[in-house]
């Protein structure tokens, strides 16, 4: 069977999980399901990044759709540059993973992630056994015109595949055009570019926009994305700022779909922070649409003891930015994110933009002329929160066991309103998440042991876990 969709497209380890095999079978799936036209695809920095591309562009090629290469570009540029040209795209990156693995989101016309009973269909058509034939080797099944008696698209004769030198600057653009340039009043950012998809386009944007910065991690070769580095790893990055008297710094990941800081003190302000501190802006400001944000179940409990304190509404959804987008667009919100920094603000696009939240982040400091570290101090106090990652073999079997969810439910009855117990299966890798908050870290590490104990011994665990 072919490999299954998760929370964001497919991904695993390059060459082997991930296929040119698979991701030109994935190519002709798309081309069959997903309407629009060119088909737009693009890559972060991984050195298997032009491998996976090629193959994916060949076979949407195969299936007679036109794909535009524009290169690499971060996977919210891309979003932008699909909902800006109204066509369908691909991203190819592992977002903040390893530089060994690899994925591949698709995007529908308006740069959003497909809908389910899209993914749903594309991955029927990867179990296919006639996957990998050809159009015109199924041509025969069809009806003359190309088109199957299920109205999905096939195409009888091949499509091109061309380069689009400026489609990264045609992002850039827009990114200097929402920026508020002249608004930043002398202060000074460090920006770890995690050597991935940000490395060219974010400081290319500072500079136009006339922000003084400091650049770490902007020259990837392939294999040193993430690696000690970006949003991943915030120590070199607390250094410089702290060493430079910077005003702070902002780390990206792979793909620069999300963002963390660091306050000119060297100390972290997470996600859930930087939710906080533009809700509340928002709401002095009378601009929070319907008075309510959209946040994960990993929120922090201080984020939504702080938000209730100010009365803003809570909409809670599934870890994944796609749940989260989903969210804003039903309930007809402006604001949502995830403590990892993935932040959507609905007025600006339809996905999480590290480099946008960035640059909202310099103007909302400069504007409030107070430091981010009085900013993100003054907006919630955040839980000491312990999470362990156990990799299993299946995370699927987590869902019918019942002793762990009996531990569970014992656990949180204990903690009671002071704590808060997390136990989920990740979309993208095989491990189970336990996660608990506390009043003191010491009792939070001692919930998450012991429920870990219990995954293991009903689970099964292989290495690697943390």
């Amino acid at each position: 069977m072919a490999p299954r969709f998760g929370t964001d497209g497919i991904r695993g380890v390059a060459g082997s999980d991930l296929s040119a095999e698979l991701a030109l079978s994935l190519g002709r799936a798309a081309a069959r399901i997903v309407p629009g036209s060119p088909f737009l695809v693009g890559r972060d920095t991984r050195l298997s990044g032009t491998m996976i591309q090629s193959a994916l562009s060949a076979g949407l090629a195969a299936e007679g759709v036109d794909v535009v290469d524009v290169g690499v570009v971060p996977t919210p540029g891309l979003a932008w540059l699909a909902a800006d040209r109204g066509v369908p795209a691909a991203m190819v990156s592992a977002s903040h993973n390893p530089f060994s693995d690899n994925g591949i989101k698709l995007l529908g016309r308006g740069g959003t992630k497909l809908a389910p009973e899209l993914e749903s269909a594309i991955q029927h058509e990867l179990d296919q056994p006639s996957a990998s034939l050809t159009a015109c080797e199924r041509a025969a099944g069809e009806r003359p015109d190309g088109e199957r008696p299920d109205g999905a698209r096939t195409g009888t004769g091949l499509g091109s595949v061309r380069l689009d030198a400026g489609a990264l600057e045609a992002y850039e653009a827009h990114l200097v055009s929402l920026g508020g340039a002249g608004s930043h009043f002398g202060l000074e950012v460090v920006v770890d570019c995690a050597n991935g998809a940000a490395s060219t386009v974010a400081p290319a944007v500072l500079e136009r926009l006339g922000i003084r910065h400091k650049v770490l991690f902007a020259e990837p070769n392939g294999v040193n994305i993430n690696a000690g580095c970006g949003s991943t790893d915030l120590r070199p990055l607390q250094e410089a700022v702290v060493d430079s008297g910077a005003a702070l710094g902002v780390a990206f990941d792979g793909d620069a779909d999300r963002v963390l800081a660091v306050d000119h003190t060297g100390e972290l302000v997470d996600g859930d922070q930087l939710l906080a501190m533009f809700a509340f802006d928002l709401v002095e400001r009378g601009m929070l649409a319907g008075g309510s944000i959209v946040v994960t179940v990993m929120s922090n409990l201080g984020l939504r003891q702080a938000l209730a304190g100010r009365g803003i509404g809570i909409i809670e959804t599934p870890v994944g930015d796609r749940y989260v987008s989903d969210a804003l667009e039903f309930n007809d919100l402006q604001l949502g994110g995830e403590q990892s920094g993935h932040l959507v603000f609905r007025r600006h696009g339809s996905t999480g933009d590290g480099i946008l939240t960035a640059l909202l982040l310099l103007e909302l400091v400069a504007r409030r002329g107070r430091s981010l570290a009085e900013l993100a101090s003054g907006a919630m106090a955040r839980l000491p929160q312990v999470l362990r990652n156990v990799r299993v073999a299946d995370p699927a079997h987590l869902e019918s066991a019942g002793a762990i969810w009996d531990e569970v439910a014992l656990v949180q009855s204990e903690l009671g309103d002071s704590g808060r117990l997390l136990l989920r299966a990740s979309g993208t890798e095989a491990l189970v998440r336990v996660m608990a908050e506390a009043p003191t870290h010491e009792r939070a590490l001692e919930v998450v042991e012991r429920v870990v104990q219990v995954v293991v011994r009903e689970l099964g665990t292989t290495s690697g876990g943390d």
